[in-house]
């Protein structure tokens, strides 16, 4: 662990250099990284980010199986009875608000779309209620269009490694968009939210025990202390299939060898060392 902070790179070029050194750290750390809901179409991936609002993934992922049983398309949620729907939505909170916005959403596709969801981001925005974040999550992950995701931990992280100062997510979006490679956008996306929710905390990061501590410019703004640290990590998720279990942390400060690389629309290639391979 470092004994103090890492100083702000004071040229671009020195920015660039220490931000993909916090990125190939943390996808070694996250190699499984994914959208943390569940679908199995475009349809479903937004309208289970339009229920996440003000809820927890986990409590998205209990009630999508039950809604897309019961409304399995676009025409379908768009006729839904707002009263049945609102008592699948019930568990996620503000479900009247909620079911609102899904029968007004899947209404537009409908209307606009032809039933399905676009794969533009010119088009995504123009729906009701999707805002660039929701957006880049759908073109991420349901149709491989690279995009930053700049939620809460996003820029949380981002501001604490110096990659921006900016509380605007689409300034947040466009300055840490030009420190990395277009294709590593999503996967970048999903390795630091995966690590606010894991390790850097909004409230008490446990800077103990993270893996990217001698590149951070914010280290010591929580617990330093190993031991202490560990005990304020959080997985929301249960541990996926050869997951966070078999992925120890990388908390010497080395940095992932040549064995790692990005493969095609940045999903990772597990590193030798990891165990994973």
């Amino acid at each position: 662990m470092p004994r103090r902070a890492a100083a702000r790179p004071e040229t671009h070029t020195a920015l660039v250099r220490q931000a993909r050194r916090i990125y190939r750290t943390l996808i070694a750390q996250y190699p499984y990284a994914r959208a943390e809901l569940d679908f199995e179409s475009p349809l479903e991936l937004l309208v289970a980010t339009v229920i996440s609002a003000q809820t927890t993934d986990v409590g998205v992922n209990k009630v999508t199986p039950v809604l897309f049983a019961r409304y399995p398309d676009a025409a379908a949620l768009a006729g839904a009875d707002p009263a049945e729907m609102e008592e699948i939505l019930r568990p996620t909170g503000f479900y009247r608000a909620k079911t609102r916005a899904v029968i007004k959403l899947s209404q537009d596709i409908v209307e606009r779309f032809d039933g399905e969801v676009p794969g533009r981001l010119d088009d995504l925005v123009t729906l009701p209620g999707v805002g660039r974040k929701t957006a880049n999550v759908v073109l991420g992950n349901a149709f491989g269009v690279p995009g930053i995701t700049v939620d809460t931990h996003f820029g949380r992280l981002a501001r604490r490694f110096g990659w921006t100062t900016s509380d605007d997510p689409v300034k947040v979006e466009a300055e840490v968009g030009a420190l990395f490679p277009k294709k590593d956008w999503t996967m970048l996306s999903h390795v630091v939210i995966f690590h606010g929710r894991r390790i850097c905390h909004a409230r008490r990061p446990a800077c103990g025990v993270c893996p990217v501590a001698q590149w951070c410019p914010s280290f010591g703004e929580g617990e330093i202390d190993a031991d202490a640290a560990r005990k304020l990590l959080k997985y929301e998720l249960a541990v996926p299939k050869g997951g966070e279990a078999l992925v120890g942390l990388l908390v010497d400060g080395a940095e992932p060898d040549a064995s790692f690389s990005t493969g095609h629309r940045g999903t990772p290639t597990v590193p030798r060392h990891s165990g994973l391979a």
